[in-house]
């Protein structure tokens, strides 16, 4: 059992079989290894956002959701060999994928995400990397408001 004192949930002990670890860091944050995902419990896994908790930097959280949710068909193209860290023989039932979010301060209609640089995790051996996605269909700030929205008043 890991306990860290974090800045947005407050002190929070986490299951050593609950920790992600990113080999090479995240972007922009190399020496961020290691991470658990945390979300609303009320809501379980179902959550729109949940947080990629650092427990290098406990004040680090970054907001991430499944892109399934904004973008229909999410399949970023990428070289075989940026996830190989992962293991080997990985099926599509084994990797759980995530986008970061953006939301603003003072008008949480611009929020976005970012689908050039999804994050993919091996949930067996909870390996994790994150990439950035080959060709131009996908754009680094994606705006999500709007589909949001449209989803809860569909009632999804």
């Amino acid at each position: 059992m890991v306990e860290i004192d974090t800045r947005v949930f407050g002190k929070i002990a986490i299951e050593e079989e609950k920790i992600i670890r990113f080999e090479d860091g995240i972007l922009g944050f190399p020496d961020l290894r290691d991470f658990t995902l945390i979300y609303d419990i009320d809501k379980g896994s179902d959550a729109n956002i949940k947080w990629l908790q650092s427990l290098d930097e406990p004040g680090f959280a970054l907001p991430v959701m499944n892109p399934d949710l904004v973008v229909s068909g999410y399949a970023p193209r990428f070289d075989r060999s940026l996830i190989e860290s992962l293991g080997d023989n990985l099926r599509s039932d084994d990797i759980l994928i995530f986008v970061t979010v953006t939301i603003p301060k003072n008008d949480v209609t611009r929020t976005t995400v970012n689908l050039k640089a999804p994050i993919i995790i091996n949930v067996e051996n909870r390996k994790a990397v994150q990439i950035i996605a080959e060709g131009g269909e996908y754009k680094v700030r994606y705006g999500i408001y709007d589909v949001l929205q449209a989803r809860k008043k569909a009632g999804e």
